[in-house]
């Protein structure tokens, strides 16, 4: 495969494609966000990054780099539901209809994969997505799973879309419905299991960076996903993780889970602030920290952020970026000659 990354961020399609094992390259990574390219460019410095609105891009540019395959995860805000879901009509659509238009013309284009949020299945810009694949002469088949299906503690439910070019052709059984399971081998799709939160923490940070502030204790103590040694989920983390607590993702503690359900039910009695704070603390609530949420996304160790990016934007690129061992999984399902290998163990 030789790969065209659009809207790279920080390079999970990048890390899904070296996950997968699979031969090939990526040719180029386009983004235009600044923070997220700082980022790429750090982990992967010989790959050729163009900052560049995708509305900028040309016949000419995609041909120059000799690509097959085309990964990309366009901008989910017009479908998400804390977004307006304004779908078509939001401009920040514009980009990836503007792609679609492209697309025609890319005839050594075989493969593509699309990743975005659940709702996306049900927009307008999905009926404009399917509508062109068929036009190219591509077949496709549609997905929505979480990464809590192969054992990882996260619920993130997406959607993603894979394509090949006729005459190519998909080694499993497309369906016209969306596909809740991945059609792999057990042993591939069982990988990994039993993943803990206790195995993804970090051994060593400072509680006060992370803690939750005062604030927070007061007035969202009991709306909070409170995540423990031996749990086994943990919420969507989004990109207003640490900024926001509702709906942007779980916390942690390491005291036992006995002990906060009791202090949780004696916060309930109290009403003298000073007491309610001090019970309140003992609890040693924090944000999960952006090394563990990106092992939660199952990001490699090796993967790090410069030194000058800050928590909050790292919160803010790992919230808009892929799981890792998921989008790999997927991308073998667009390599053919895997699926020989597969079929024999079978």
């Amino acid at each position: 495969m030789n790969i065209l990354e659009l809207y790279s961020g920080i390079g999970g399609m990048h890390m899904a494609f070296t996950e997968s094992g699979l031969i090939g390259e990526v040719k180029a990574a386009i983004e235009i966000n600044n923070v997220a390219n700082s980022i790429y460019k750090y982990n992967f410095p010989d790959t050729t990054l163009l900052n560049l609105n995708i509305e900028g891009l040309s016949e000419n540019i995609v041909n120059k780099f000799n690509v097959n395959t085309v990964l990309m995860s366009p901008p989910c805000q017009p479908f998400t539901r804390n977004g307006n879901r304004n779908d078509v009509k939001d401009s920040r659509t514009d980009s990836f209809r503007h792609f679609l238009s492209l697309l025609p013309k890319l005839s050594k284009i075989e493969n593509i994969l699309i990743e975005n949020v659940k709702g996306f299945e049900v927009s307008e810009m999905r009926s404009i997505l399917v509508n062109v694949l068929e036009e190219c002469d591509f077949i496709y088949q549609e997905f929505i799973l979480s990464p809590s299906q192969f054992g990882i503690p996260n619920c993130r439910h997406r959607y993603y879309c894979l394509a090949k070019r006729k005459p190519n052709n998909f080694k499993f059984n497309r369906t016209s419905s969306l596909m809740e399971a991945l059609p792999l081998p057990s042993s591939l799709s069982k990988e990994p299991t039993n993943i803990e939160i206790k195995d993804i923490l970090e051994d060593e940070l400072d509680f006060e960076t992370y803690k939750l502030s005062d604030s927070i204790l007061l007035k969202r103590i009991n709306i909070l996903d409170i995540c423990y040694l031996d749990s086994k989920m943990t919420c969507c983390f989004t990109k207003a993780y640490g900024r926001y607590i509702e709906g942007t993702g779980s916390v942690f503690t390491s005291i036992n889970r006995i002990d906060v359900k009791n202090k949780l039910a004696q916060l309930k009695e109290l009403h003298n602030e000073d007491e309610y704070l001090d019970l309140a603390r003992s609890l040693k609530l924090r944000f999960f920290t952006p090394k563990e949420i990106s092992r939660l996304m199952q990001f490699p160790e090796k993967f790090s952020f410069p030194s000058d990016i800050s928590n909050k934007q790292k919160y803010m690129v790992l919230g808009n970026s892929i799981n890792v061992k998921v989008v790999s999984y997927l991308i073998k399902l667009l390599e053919t000659y895997m699926f020989n290998l597969f079929s024999q163990n079978l």
